[in-house]
């Protein structure tokens, strides 16, 4: 459920409990940051006793409020919190504030329980209220930065030192600054569906550490788009490790990290690394927004080992530089003779100013279709002495002509992350040009300009029936589950592959060589041979698994080796018996698999296989569930596919469909047991050169 925020951030009424009228406290702040800005709302402090605070009336109990407050700003401790939010909601106050933090156990689950039933709206706790500067309304508990000045960015975050670091940092207007602190009832989704409607916002910047709702985030983020405006994401707590399930080689190789960046590409959410990038990705957007099919850059300066720097800088993170076209060439030849035609362009290898035409070279590249943005390399230090700056003004006077022709982004970078001069910080942003400090933040500003593609959502239509599987599946893993297993056995694992349709190899598992000796003609030589134990998830890691084994005497012999193998490796291990197998032809070895990844459901992946599957690191991923054209792409992104390709005429040139297949059916298992199964592993898959023919020949799958 979307919750109108519109009290919160444009309340007529204000209600203050908490202030004091003796000491300083937060809910005193927040009457001086109102009252010090000719705060029109009325203002309702709440004290027991005195009469009046700040020159405020006040009235002594909540239930002593007028009707219809808008707000509260409740500067309570976290063990008064439920307490008050009950009193507040019984007077029938509309949004509340909590700034608490350092909640027990039992007050947290107190107060998260009652957020989630009341219909009034709870800010926090754990945050810095919010401030609303197109209204002049500070509801924040601090004094705040005299930097600040209104503008058309709106800032939202789960932490209050962030927005500490914004307001202190930012060169760009702000319109609003919301902290939501720990999120008991509303989340950065409630307020990005607000902002995607507000007249007085054009980009909004996101500090997460975590999102709860992943269908509401996305669906904001969609209104957001909708409506014109700019969205960018700066996700913290990146390096920690997933929890889910180590055992599946695939699990171990990804990451929490890698499914919020799954998340946001799905989404055409563009993101960034750190404040400096946030900066400079609002201070871009600001003033140019989302644009769609613009990703070529072309890079210009006078200075040439800047400009390659600048080079260098987007081929780390992602921008793609643009080609010149003929015309472009000719055209700077014309006007700029004795510059070097090319991307990047240096107008410093002309001494002569009158023989280059900066402006009209800048005209040349920006009307060509395959050209979309030009970045400006430029330095614009504050230390700058004088005799620079004069030197410099000539080919910034040029900069700043173009600019009012150009119908496309120019974005003026200064080199290093010193703060900008002043007098050419007013000259850039008079003619619309942003300046950026720091090359690489410049950079990765200029990249959220053109953001991700969002994924075509697969339809539920889309997705066959598969409800008798699923229960074939589950009937399989009910014995395993009653006993507490972690793990499946190979063979319920590829018994649930195949009631879900994937191909996998035939095979049986025995409890001793006589008993394989009996039964080896149910799958004919040559056979794989190995180890079946519950406690050994990677058999051939310990020596539990023997190839090509041709016949008879070979199958006593594997099993002996193997039984050898494993008493050594792993002595306490309980063996179950033995697995034979047919041998899959094959010719390229993948894997395949899928770790739950809530709340964002499950996270499916497809790269090089084999024995050294850690060591190869040629993963691709994707948010389940896949069409069979996603995990084409996912193939063709990995080295697995340059191989699949032909690469070298190493192998044949081998159809892609048949592994793409099996990857989509395994993402829609993935949805349908998500729930019991919290990662598989396919490895490897037996892939053959040419056709594409694949078959599943080992399987791990960890259970809940």
């Amino acid at each position: 459920m979307t919750r109108d925020v519109s009290s919160l951030i444009r309340p007529a009424t204000i209600a203050v409990i908490g202030a004091s009228a003796r000491k300083r406290a937060q809910g005193n702040a927040v009457i001086d940051n109102l009252l010090s800005r000719d705060c029109e709302s009325r203002i309702i402090p709440v004290h027991r006793s005195a009469e009046t605070i700040q020159g405020l009336a006040t009235v002594p109990a909540i239930e002593d409020l007028p009707d219809n407050v808008d707000l509260a700003i409740a500067s309570v401790p976290a063990a008064a919190a439920v307490e008050t939010a009950k009193a507040l909601e019984k007077r029938g106050v509309k949004s509340a504030i909590f700034f608490a933090s350092g909640f027990s156990q039992e007050d947290g689950d107190a107060f998260r329980s009652l957020a989630a039933e009341t219909a009034m709206n709870i800010q926090g706790p754990n945050c810095m209220g919010l401030i609303n500067l197109n209204a002049g309304l500070f509801l924040y508990p601090a004094t705040t930065s005299s930097k600040i000045r209104a503008g058309k960015v709106a800032f939202i975050a789960q932490s209050g030192s962030a927005a500490i670091t914004l307001m202190n940092s930012a060169e760009f207007g702000i319109s609003k600054i919301i902290t939501v602190g720990s999120e008991f009832q509303l989340t950065a989704a409630d307020y990005m569906n607000w902002l995607a409607t507000d007249d007085d916002t054009a980009a909004i910047g996101v500090v997460l550490e975590a999102i709860k709702d992943p269908d509401a985030f996305a669906r904001a983020a969609r209104r957001v788009f909708e409506n014109g405006k700019s969205l960018v994401i700066l996700k913290v707590g990146n390096s920690a490790i997933g929890s889910a399930a180590t055992l599946a080689h695939t699990g171990s190789m990804t990451n929490d990290a890698d499914t919020y960046r799954l998340f946001f590409e799905a989404n055409g959410i563009a993101t960034v690394e750190d404040y400096d990038e946030l900066n400079a990705a609002l201070e871009i957007l600001s003033r140019h927004g989302h644009q769609h099919g613009m990703g070529k850059l072309a890079i210009v300066g006078i200075s040439g080992g800047q400009t390659a720097l600048a080079c260098d800088v987007a081929a780390t993170v992602g921008v793609e530089l643009a080609d010149f076209s003929d015309a472009v060439i000719r055209q700077i030849g014309a006007v700029s003779p004795g510059t070097l035609a090319q991307n990047p362009v240096d107008f410093g290898s002309v001494t002569d100013e009158a023989a280059r035409d900066i402006a009209g070279s800048i005209k040349a590249i920006l009307d060509d279709d395959g050209i979309d943005m030009l970045a400006v390399i430029q330095d614009c230090q504050a230390g700058l002495h004088e005799m620079s700056l004069d030197s410099y003004s000539s080919p910034i006077d040029a900069y700043c002509r173009s600019a009012r022709a150009a119908s496309k982004p120019i974005i003026a970078i200064s080199a290093t992350s010193e703060e900008i001069h002043p007098d050419i910080r007013a000259k850039f942003e008079s003619h619309g040009i942003p300046i950026i400090s720091g090359l690489r933040e410049g950079i990765v500003g200029i990249r959220t300009i053109s953001r991700p593609r969002p994924r075509t959502p697969v339809e539920t239509a889309e997705i066959p029936a598969t409800l008798a599987r699923k229960t074939r599946a589950l009937d399989l893993m009910q014995d395993e589950l009653k006993n507490g297993r972690s793990q499946l056995t190979p063979e319920s694992g590829l018994d649930i592959l195949t009631a879900y349709g994937i191909p996998t190899a035939t095979s049986l598992v025995v409890k001793n060589a006589a008993e394989a000796a009996e039964r080896s003609a149910e799958i004919a030589f040559p056979l794989v041979v190995k180890i079946a134990s519950r406690d050994i998830a990677h058999r051939s890691e310990l020596g539990g698994v023997v190839l090509g084994v041709p016949d008879m005497d070979g199958l006593s012999a594997a099993i002996a080796q193997i039984a050898r193998s494993v008493a050594a490796a792993a002595p306490d291990a309980r063996i179950d018996g033995y697995e034979l197998q047919r041998e899959a032809p094959g010719d390229i070895e993948a894997v395949v698999g899928f770790v739950a990844s809530p709340p964002f459901g499950v996270k499916v992946m497809v790269g090089t296989g084999g024995t050294l599957v850690e060591l190869t690191d040629d993963l691709a991923m994707g948010l389940a569930p896949l069409t069979v054209e996603d995990a084409q792409a996912l193939i063709a992104s990995t080295k697995l596919g340059t191989r699949m390709d032909g690469y070298r005429n190493l192998i044949a040139r081998t159809d892609t469909r048949p592994l793409a297949a099996l990857v989509s059916t395994l993402s829609l298992m993935a949805l349908e047991l998500g729930d019991r199964v919290t990662s598989c592993d396919l490895n490897p898959v037996m892939i053959r050169a040419g056709s594409g023919e694949v078959t599943v020949v080992d399987v791990l799958m960890t259970v809940a």
